[in-house]
């Protein structure tokens, strides 16, 4: 029956999750965490971190950490079918009608709305992960090294372009060497 909820749970993202792999992270941690409590709030986010450092898509990474962490390998398997297979059906079911009603006005304003929602989502999961990323009040004003580094990471990517592997390892360094 665990094997099952996995699948289920998973496939639920990956039909709903609009937008690729960051889009998903909303549903992830509502599924994994609120609804199935295979996860606490701050297991999430150092999965989720632990997750971005590494290559590939963040909702299979996701999707395979909580299921072996919940069933071992048949877990992880059920999560990643769950996350992959009912995407790749209707990406081919739909993709014929994507090629054919793409210059829709019906289409393009459908995407055009789900846009904004998608942002709104993620921009949740940063408003959730801000307290335990730079510590929980009153300490989260007090941790001006977690929010330089925030402030510098975000700098560097958006005026010089710097890859989000390398900030994500200068990050891990950082913390390691400079902020205890």
């Amino acid at each position: 029956m665990q094997l099952f909820q996995l699948f289920w749970s998973f496939a639920k993202v990956g039909l709903f999750g609009f937008g690729g792999g960051p889009s998903m992270i909303p549903l992830i941690q509502e599924e994994v965490v609120e609804v199935q409590h295979w996860l606490t709030k701050d297991e999430f986010l150092d999965a989720f971190a632990f997750g971005n450092s590494l290559p590939g898509p963040i909702a299979t990474k996701m999707a395979g950490y909580v299921g072996f962490k919940v069933s071992g390998w048949p877990g992880a398997a059920m999560g990643l079918i769950g996350v992959a297979v009912p995407t790749i059906i209707a990406m081919i079911a739909l993709g014929s009608l994507y090629l054919r009603y793409r210059n829709s006005p019906v289409f393009e304003n459908f995407l055009r709305g789900v846009r904004p929602v998608v942002i709104a989502l993620l921009a949740l999961v940063v408003w959730q992960f801000a307290p335990r990323a730079f510590g929980l009040p009153p300490q989260w004003l007090k941790n001006w090294a977690l929010w330089l580094l925030a402030v510098a990471a975000f700098f560097l990517s958006i005026r010089y372009n710097v890859h989000p592997a390398l900030l994500i390892v200068a990050g891990g360094l950082l913390g390691v060497l400079v902020i205890h």
